[in-house]
């Protein structure tokens, strides 16, 4: 517990950096009421541009957990630059062009743009459940994606970055990658013939050879690595930064941009030369700048782009793309954020084995809110992280249903609070200097981490670390649970005025604290930060990360909800999740995060 309360409290010195908000008008169908109403005040006219993305997903089946993690990690990274002040925007959406998607479709007996379609659906309805709330869905079938990538293709022709040759090497249609031989290795398939896979994913890949485009991708080594040594945040977590480097450390070929049409008709055609067909990776980075209104209005959030990605496609994220701007001279990304997958009860997610998880499922048995905090909180970057439903059911038992929600309970139960109003501070029960009140030393370390925490928590977010900030945030719950029960208030007199006072001080401290946890919430499980702030009575208006003004009346300022009227009793916070003791049924056509192009 010591520890705690060192960490929390030497964050404490570092200012917290407070935003001006006020109305922002634009926001999508999946927001729901309170979320626009929290959020819509939080940005100015002249607010500072932010620009988040997923990566687009793969539509050869439908979604799973994987997806919805960088969904989920995008999202929240999006809510909170919308409560620090940012005029914020968050694309997501579906890659549906390759030979993958040309083979699904025929496997499927459809049409590729109706197998698409349903698909792509899929992944929409999969994200509104999740309360994923993207500001576009970008679809690489769409008319205006068609249009940027023409363009970008005809300005790396014109700056003479392309070339017509010949390729000939290793291709993994599962990956749609080309392979050099180091990434390839010998194997053995299902009935035991020799075959060569890639050591990456270890998907069978085959020999090509065929006249095709080439991007100069060799010329810029030498850019990349100083691109990437001169902004050693550029990759995080640190680790894949590294790993960038060291691909970096020997040459890099040429990349093969186009495929021949006999092979691959189900893409975006080479401009000027209907005969190829563009490579379906640079087709679908360029999503990006698509959604920003590339060619003509893209400046703006262009110079304020961060990607969020899976490990698995970190090197098209790191190398192709940036390599792909600088050619066309454009800003490099601010930021590429980097995931890494989830296993299940140890075992990587796989449609053989029967373990994907759909999360359609997994909402239904643990709720929205439920399945967000467990893949936030437990979600490490840097290193694989194992689902069971046991692991989730026990994280949302102990730190939403009991320690978050007895927390709330027990500060607003009618028994406790018989006005049910926010009740009012004492500085002399609570003085500024240690034990000339009633207050203990316990106390006042409690504040001090509770103060700290939004700068903490801005830290760990902003070097995707949130699984660290819900840490912080439920290590202060867990101490302000401390103090409600060391200084058992239902055991006070409320008719005697020294007993009173020291009631309402400590009720008072209590739900200073709850309001804090559910503004820092609000990004990570928006519906129970709701519950939380509207039970306090916290207008939409006071949500902001502006509002993040701690326990104003210790410092001998006004308080403007002291004395105001809590909200109406909205129920159980968290309902306490049980466990199952059926068979889980394998979800339908879902994938697993190394059988699709884009996680």
């Amino acid at each position: 517990m010591r520890s705690v309360f060192c960490i929390l409290t030497r964050a404490r010195t570092i200012t917290l950096r407070l935003s001006s908000h006020a109305q922002h008008g634009r926001f999508p169908r999946v927001y729901s009421l309170y979320d626009r109403q929290a959020l819509r005040c939080s940005c100015t006219e002249n607010s500072k541009p932010y620009y988040i993305t997923t990566p687009i997903f793969y539509v050869n089946a439908s979604p799973h957990i994987g997806h919805v993690h960088s969904a989920v990690t995008a999202d929240c990274l999006h809510r909170y630059k919308l409560l620090k002040g940012y005029d914020s925007r968050f694309a997501t959406g579906t890659d549906e062009h390759g030979l993958k998607i040309q083979q699904a479709a025929s496997n499927a007996g459809q049409e590729p743009l109706s197998f698409c379609t349903e698909v792509s659906q899929r992944f929409k309805h999969v994200f509104q459940r999740c309360s994923i709330s993207y500001t576009d869905y970008i679809r690489t079938t769409e008319p205006r994606h068609r249009q940027a990538v023409e363009h970008f293709w005809t300005v790396l022709q014109s700056k003479g970055f392309l070339y017509k040759g010949t390729y000939e090497g290793w291709y993994s249609t599962p990956d749609e990658s080309f392979l050099t031989p180091a990434q390839v290795t010998d194997s053995t398939d299902s009935e035991g013939r020799r075959i060569k896979v890639s050591t990456e994913s270890g998907h069978k890949v085959e020999w090509m050879e065929e006249d095709n485009y080439m991007f100069r991708l060799s010329d810029f080594r030498t850019k990349l690595l100083h691109w990437l040594q001169s902004n050693p945040k550029v990759i995080q977590p640190v680790k894949f930064h590294g790993l960038v480097l060291q691909w970096l450390e020997d040459d890099i070929p040429d990349l093969s941009v186009s495929r021949q049409k006999s092979r691959l008709q189900w893409g975006i055609p080479v401009p000027g030369d209907p005969e190829q067909t563009i490579y379906v990776w640079l087709d679908a980075l360029v999503n990006y700048l698509t959604v920003v209104g590339y060619p003509q209005n893209h400046s703006q959030w262009w110079t304020a782009v961060h990607h969020v990605v899976g490990k698995d496609i970190l090197k098209f994220h790191a190398i192709y793309w940036p390599a792909f701007l600088m050619a066309a001279g454009l800003p490099l990304p601010q930021v590429i954020y980097v995931h890494s997958h989830w296993t299940v009860e140890g075992k990587k997610m796989s449609k053989s084995l029967g373990n994907v998880i759909n999360p359609l499922d997994a909402i239904e048995k643990f709720s929205v809110d439920g399945l967000r905090y467990f893949l936030l909180r437990q979600g490490v970057p840097d290193s694989d992280c194992d689902y069971y439903d046991d692991k989730v059911i026990k994280m949302c038992n102990s730190e939403l249903a009991d320690t978050l929600g007895g927390l709330l309970n027990r500060c607003t139960a009618p028994s406790i609070n018989p006005t049910q109003v926010y009740p009012r501070f004492s500085n002399t029960c609570f003085p500024r200097e240690e034990l000339a009140g009633r207050a203990v030393s316990d106390d006042y370390r409690m504040m001090e981490a509770v103060s700290a925490l939004p700068v903490l928590v801005e830290q760990h977010f902003e070097n995707l670390h949130i699984y660290k900030a819900l840490e912080a945030i439920s290590a202060c719950v867990r101490l302000t649970n401390g103090f409600v029960q060391r200084h058992a208030p239902w055991k006070l007199d409320r008719n005697d005025p020294g007993e009173r006072r020291w009631l309402d001080t400590v009720l008072h401290v209590s739900l200073e604290c709850l309001r804090v946890y559910g503004i820092l919430l609000q990004s990570v499980v928006p519906g129970l930060a709701h519950k939380i702030l509207s039970r306090l009575g916290v207008t939409p208006e006071e949500r902001s990360w502006d509002s993040l003004k701690f326990l104003m009346r210790y410092e001998g300022r006004d308080c403007g909800l002291e004395g105001r009227a809590l909200g109406p009793d909205l129920g159980v916070l968290f309902s306490r999740l049980e466990r199952r003791t059926e068979k889980r049924k394998t979800p339908k056509m879902a994938t697993t995060q190394d059988e699709s192009k884009s996680e």
